[in-house]
């Protein structure tokens, strides 16, 4: 099995913690009207490029937003069934498992059941678009200079959040027929990722199938 650890460098439309909005600094809501856009004409690959003139930094920030909603989302769908007996470890798969580390309150990894990952990971992720000092707010804030790496890392697990979803509650999701739904996200999510580099390949491997697939579309 390998073992990753962290370190820190819908039925009913039920969600697992409230929606966050798009950084209204600068560009930021007219980007997510650009996405709303282009995600509605169903070209995935025209919906993830960056718009002539945009700033890359800004783009990162609305569409980090906007991929911790749609995670939100489809992971609120399954909180009764991602559960301390039925998911005991954060797993995608029997060969990847995944270790909860901040930095800060917990530096040393840890083991934790999927639903309580998934609870530490959003806590992380809100406290990071909450902070202005790296999710400006205000038109005309600058990105702090490390702003690429935080997106990274929130990638990388969202991306783990999808791994473990597709190995554990695939059939689930079918019975809830949210298949669909869950595709397009993620197809969406991959593009983007693959797009500006935000992933290694080695993070892929639970789903390297999948991915490659998505890709070669």
């Amino acid at each position: 099995m390998l073992i990753f650890h962290d370190t820190i460098v819908c039925r009913n439309q039920k969600t697992f913690r409230p929606k966050k909005s798009a950084p209204s600094g600068s560009k930021g809501l007219q980007l997510q009207k650009h996405i709303d856009a282009t995600l509605g004409s169903g070209n995935l690959r025209e919906a993830v490029r960056l718009p002539p003139g945009e700033d890359l930094n800004e783009w990162l920030a609305v569409n980090t937003v906007d991929f911790f909603n749609q995670v939100n989302l489809l992971y609120g769908t399954l909180t009764e069934f991602c559960t301390l007996s039925t998911c005991p470890t954060m797993s995608a798969g029997s060969k990847y498992e995944y270790r909860w580390a901040d930095g800060i309150t917990i530096k040393k990894p840890i083991e934790v059941s999927a639903p309580k990952y998934v609870e530490y990971l959003m806590d992380w992720i809100e406290a990071q678009l909450d902070d202005e000092s790296i999710f400006p707010q205000k038109l005309g804030a600058t990105f702090p200079t490390n702003f690429q790496d935080v997106v990274k890392t929130i990638s990388k697990r969202l991306f783990r959040v999808y791994a473990h979803i597709y190995h554990s509650h695939f059939q689930k999701i079918v019975s809830l027929k949210e298949e669909a739904h869950l595709n397009t996200c993620f197809k969406h999510f991959v593009l983007f990722m693959w797009e500006f580099r935000l992933i290694d390949k080695g993070e892929l491997a639970p789903l390297y199938e999948l991915v490659e697939s998505i890709l070669k579309c």
